[in-house]
């Protein structure tokens, strides 16, 4: 079966709402404190092959999440390589993925949001 990338309003629909990633996301950071998550070696940016990124992987609401940071350029050079986290999400073949980071500017400033849906998040925050 062939797999197909999802909309974010097709995964909004489906999932109720931002505050699943947001849960997801927090999840993850503090098993990340707690040092309770496997380390996997990336093979990108890391000459010296360590075992260094922590990944979980859980299933929610039917949908299959792996959730990591960013292990990307630009979040090494911006130095977010423990801020940004990246979460991959499937369900029946749909595919979809999301970074959830901290808010550097306006009224979310300093909480976390899902990038694309900032919008929703700052409803979600009231702010």
């Amino acid at each position: 079966m062939k797999k197909r990338t999802v909309s974010n309003d097709e995964i909004a629909d489906t999932l109720d709402h931002v505050a699943d990633l947001l849960e997801i996301d927090e999840e993850y950071r503090r098993r990340v404190e707690q040092g309770r998550l496997k380390k996997i070696a990336p093979k990108r940016f890391n000459p010296q092959g360590e075992a260094w990124l922590p990944i979980i992987r859980t299933r929610r609401q039917g949908w299959d999440f792996t959730v990591l940071f960013s292990n990307t350029a630009l979040a090494h050079q911006r130095g977010k390589t423990h801020d940004w986290v990246v979460i991959y999400y499937e369900k029946d073949g749909r595919q979809q993925q999301c970074t959830v980071v901290t808010a550097e500017r306006g009224k979310p400033a300093g909480r976390r949001v899902v990038r694309g849906r900032e919008r929703e998040c700052r409803q979600y925050y009231g702010v």
